[in-house]
């Protein structure tokens, strides 16, 4: 005999990786993104399905609130963390990349530019941006009037154009530098990655005061290519894995078969703008299973 369907559960269910999105994009962690959505759930369970004309709008305005209420005290944890910071990588399944829109959101570059934003100010870009939900919904999630809402919009926008990546990121360029690196890992030949550094690249390498990285971010084609002379032969007795991270390609550096690394790339015009190494074993959990994530 079946069990008869829970209309709360199916309802959880069925937006489940929409939820995990929203969280993950105002938090770029997916391990607090996970306690967002418990708390979402916990807050679901009590409702009165009978009051609830769109459940969909309903849980993403918990899941919103909740978000917003762990981004402050996140900020708070950062201020204090060791060396600079990256957000959570997710290993994403190839439709992610299909979704050029989302991709672009998703990229380590997006998502450090969000981090500049206000609270609010992000929810309501993430919310209106990438997810397209109508002023009149974001008040509700945020508990702001529509006009408000429109403020934070047109601010966030507007910062956001300021800093944001430039032009959307080429899936070939990125494969063509991360194939550079691997050549430069595997050989020790480090020239033809040092000519397509773009003379103002950031090296950014979070290791989180637990693994080995540069504690500071490395600015300008010398300093970083100085940096990576140095560094290539320790990450020669590595394995090199390619791999789909955050919709975008990426390497993963394997050592005696645990993930030790996550290599990622932006490419501007042909050119490495932004080199991240992601070595804080805490967030590397994500990189053994794919992540569904859904708008």
């Amino acid at each position: 005999m079946s069990a008869i369907p829970d209309p709360a559960t199916e309802a959880f269910v069925a937006h489940r990786n929409l939820l995990f999105t929203v969280a993950y994009e105002m938090l770029g962690s997916a391990a607090d993104a996970e306690d967002v959505l418990q708390e979402t759930w916990l807050r679901w369970i009590g409702v009165d399905l009978a009051t609830i004309a769109d459940p969909r709008a309903y849980l993403v305005r918990i899941t919103t609130r909740q978000s917003l209420d762990r981004l402050r005290a996140l900020g708070r944890r950062k201020e204090s963390y060791v060396g600079p910071w990256l957000p959570e990588p997710l290993l994403t399944a190839p439709d992610v990349a299909d979704d050029l829109e989302l991709a672009e959101n998703l990229s380590m570059a997006m998502l450090l530019c969000l981090e500049t934003l206000a609270p609010l100010e992000r929810a309501v870009f993430v919310l209106r941006e990438v997810f397209t939900l109508d002023y009149d919904e974001i008040a509700e999630a945020v508990s702001k009037t529509p006009t408000a809402v429109r403020q934070l919009a047109y601010r966030a926008r507007s910062h956001v154009a300021a800093r944001r990546p430039r032009g959307v990121v080429s899936q070939s360029d990125t494969r063509a530098a991360l194939a550079a690196f691997q050549h430069a890992i595997e050989t020790g030949d480090l020239q033809h990655l040092v000519d397509i550094l773009a003379p103002d690249v950031v090296f950014l390498g979070d290791g989180g005061g637990i693994a080995q990285a540069a504690l500071t971010p490395i600015i300008g084609a010398e300093a970083v290519a100085a940096l990576l002379s140095v560094g290539l032969p320790n990450l020669a007795s590595r394995a090199l894995e390619p791999a789909q991270v955050n919709g975008h390609p990426a390497l993963i550096l394997r050592r005696d078969n645990e993930i030790d690394t996550m290599l990622a790339v932006r490419v501007d015009n042909g050119l490495i703008t932004a080199l991240y190494s992601l070595r804080n074993p805490h967030k590397l959990s994500r990189l053994h299973t794919e992540t569904s994530l859904h708008r």
